[in-house]
């Protein structure tokens, strides 16, 4: 069996043996699904190893009641990943203390690592210096500072599920809510207000997306009103800075900021500024986001400048534009979100890959032709339940993550169409977060007569 790891960090960490047990809620939740399962056994142990593995594998006690969210093989914290992989157990939430308390301490990291540096996109554990050629370099807590705005927008929009669950919030958010808007708003206009710059040396590039141009502050642009961003959620750098399947996140988040403010502090002014935020940049994006496609119509595009140049593609992390209804910015039955599905899911997408065992959205940062499972879940969660040809949609998708695992039933970064044995990154807590979320979700059109 090949394990084929492209871009790799300096090093990776193996996955260790369970070390966190379940807790009564979390077995009995997995007994019941494994119940509706019954007749697919093949679904029911795929559902079995991915659910717990965040729970049983990643997370590390902090002081103060906070909690460190390991990605998986990379032994660091991605305030994206991290949010990913706590998604599952948010309905537990409610009736157990101890998944709360965990889900409470990741809210707490996310809010103390913001403070650290709300440019970077993952952290350090311990203090250190993994990528000390960057520059400028990073702090001893920063893993990598590479500014992806989807790493501001995953911390609010946790905090605003677990609070929809609870009713409740571990600290006062408001100070984080100010730093979110307080970069935003200087990335709005990030050659007049924004003094961040990211360079890698050349010969510490894995991949050229792994810096920016024009002395590290990236594609020429004009202001939109959209967020400025160097980097995609794939930690690969921008065509054109303006990330529109990050930016509709963005609107997202700061909506569920603004009722949560407003509801637990009664906040109104910062609870206006986030609307007022949200706002400027939807219109953006409908304004500079959005083009017409001569075979699809009215589409999204993945990015843009302000200068009116589109770049139309899909990358399977999350945000993508394939995600936008998962992250609630709009209908799965928008006529624009539609036409930009057919397009990102077909071979006008150059990183949509079809082979002999799938057919699915990958990514540059996994060069070649390689599917990933996690745009394979975010294309089940956003295929229609209430049709027959969504159910069937939803049931194709978890045939095949369930063929493709090389036998570990366990998902992956990503895995070669014809052969899904070769694979990379044999330890990914996010994909396997989001395919048990998936299973929980569809849970009744998976187990519903065909």
């Amino acid at each position: 069996m090949t394990h084929t790891v492209t871009a790799p960090p300096v090093h990776q960490d193996p996955m260790p043996a369970p070390r966190q047990p379940l807790t009564a809620p979390q077995s009995e939740l997995m007994a019941q699904v494994q119940a509706r399962l019954s007749s697919r056994a093949d679904l029911a142990a795929l559902f079995t190893r991915c659910y717990p593995n965040t729970w049983q594998t990643t997370l590390h006690d902090l002081p103060g009641g906070r909690v460190f969210v390991q990605t998986g093989d990379i032994p660091a914290m991605w305030l994206r990943d991290s949010a990913a992989q706590m998604s599952p157990y948010l309905p537990l939430c409610a009736s157990d203390p101890v998944v709360r308390a965990a889900v409470d301490g990741v809210i707490r990291q996310h809010a103390h690592l913001l403070g650290v540096d709300p440019y970077a996109n993952a952290f350090n554990r311990e203090p250190g210096h993994e990528y000390h050629f960057d520059r400028p370099a990073p702090g001893p807590w920063v893993w990598e500072r590479k500014f992806e705005l989807d790493s501001l927008c995953f911390p609010l929009w946790l905090a605003w599920r677990a609070w929809q669950v609870t009713g409740d919030v571990p600290l006062d958010l408001r100070p984080t809510v100010r730093t979110v808007l307080d970069v935003m708003h200087a990335e709005q206009d990030h050659d007049a207000r924004s003094a961040y710059t990211f360079e890698r040396p050349a010969e510490y590039c894995v991949l050229p997306s792994d810096t920016l141009p024009r002395g590290g502050r990236g594609a020429a642009h004009r202001p939109t009103g959209m967020v400025w961003s160097g980097f995609r959620p794939s930690d690969d750098a921008c065509t054109y800075p303006y990330l529109v399947p990050a930016n509709a996140f963005a609107v997202t988040a700061l909506e569920g900021a603004a009722g949560l403010v407003r509801a637990v502090y009664g906040d109104e002014a910062l609870a206006g500024r986030c609307e007022a935020t949200a706002g400027q940049i939807r219109q953006g994006i409908e304004t500079h986001g959005t083009a017409e496609h001569p075979t699809f119509g009215r589409v999204y595009a993945y990015e843009t400048d302000g200068l009116g140049n589109h770049l139309f593609m899909d990358d399977a992390n999350v945000p993508s534009l394939l995600s936008l209804p998962y992250l609630g910015y709009c209908a799965p039955t928008d006529p624009t979100y539609l036409n930009t599905r057919r397009l990102i899911l077909s071979g006008e997408n150059p990183h949509y890959h079809a082979g002999a065992r799938a057919a699915g959205i990958g990514s540059p940062h996994t060069p070649g032709r390689r599917v990933w499972p996690i745009a394979l879940c975010m294309q089940a969660l956003t295929a229609d339940p209430l049709t027959p040809d969504g159910r069937a949609e939803i049931r194709s998708l978890l045939d095949t993550l369930t063929a493709t695992t090389a036998g570990t039933d366990l998902m992956h970064e990503s895995f070669h169409p014809d052969d899904p044995t070769q694979f990379s990154r044999p330890w990914f807590a996010w994909a396997n977060s989001l395919l048990a979320e998936t299973i929980l979700t569809h849970l009744d059109v998976l187990t519903e007569r065909a």
